[in-house]
């Protein structure tokens, strides 16, 4: 049975102040939810920070990116060994953002992902399209592209260890999001994919959803069958917000589908 995960991205948010009043919420909210998994990823220099905070409770916390290469003159990037060095559990890679604004591609994703899991970090690989896919119904065709794009490179025995993300583009951050229906059906389209290439991969690969994710629908989207969790971004800035999201995930992890 595929464990809930709520996994929350900041994104280049956040002051040390701030930070610290919101973490101690996050893990006062959900310090007794013992179903469900819970993660805050913050920007970099924050990281330091998320670790004294956060060790010893049930929120792991994790990055938001990291560089494909190991080291060398990136300046400005970030190695995967860096971020693991203070402790991180997940770390967020091909978000729409990084490849929208930063001209990241699958390829880079591969690397990165095959780059953090050799640094012990369990990658969130980002995939979705954007409002003009969407409305061209050309969804499947740009998710396929995207989840084989990286499996071809990454391969079956570290894909085993990655988390996917579904995020329609044209849902984050505009306050739409995809109905339940909608977001269930481009996840088991993933799974049905993932299943070409190997049966026990697709059963056991956590999916989560992002896209304006909120404590109103939190809970109608987690009691699908493929919806494992969700990557929250402007709601989990918001402890009450996250909270909720958190507690809606908990109520319904393990529960037989």
């Amino acid at each position: 049975m595929r464990r809930k995960l709520v996994v929350a991205n900041w994104k280049m948010h956040g002051n040390l102040g701030r930070n610290k009043v919101l973490l101690n919420e996050i893990v006062d909210g959900v310090h007794e939810l013992q179903k469900a998994e819970f993660a805050v990823c913050v920007p970099h220099p924050y990281l330091f920070q998320a670790q004294q905070l956060l060790s010893g409770t049930n929120v792991a916390w994790g990055a938001q990116n990291v560089h494909q290469n190991e080291q060398g003159a990136y300046t400005g990037a970030v190695s995967a060994w860096m971020v693991a060095d203070f402790g991180c559990t997940y770390v967020i890679v091909g978000h729409s953002e990084r490849r929208g604004q930063f001209r990241e591609t699958n390829d880079n994703a591969a690397r990165s992902i095959k780059l953090a899991i050799k640094a012990g970090l369990t990658p969130i690989y980002c995939m979705g399209e954007t409002l003009d896919e969407y409305e061209a119904g050309v969804t499947e065709a740009v998710v396929a592209s995207q989840l084989d794009g990286v499996m071809n490179i990454v391969g079956i025995p570290l894909m085993s260890k990655v988390v996917c993300a579904y995020e329609p583009v044209w849902a984050i951050g505009t306050g739409k999001s995809a109905t339940p229906a909608q977001a269930q059906a481009v996840h088991e389209f993933i799974r049905e994919r993932l299943a070409k290439h190997d049966l026990d991969l697709a059963s056991r690969m956590r999916i989560l959803y992002g896209g304006s994710v909120k404590s109103i629908n939190a809970a109608q989207l987690f009691v699908k069958p493929d919806i494992d969790g969700a990557l929250v971004g402007g709601a989990s800035l918001i402890s009450q917000e996250f909270v909720a999201i958190c507690q809606a995930a908990d109520k319904v992890s393990g529960r037989k589908k």
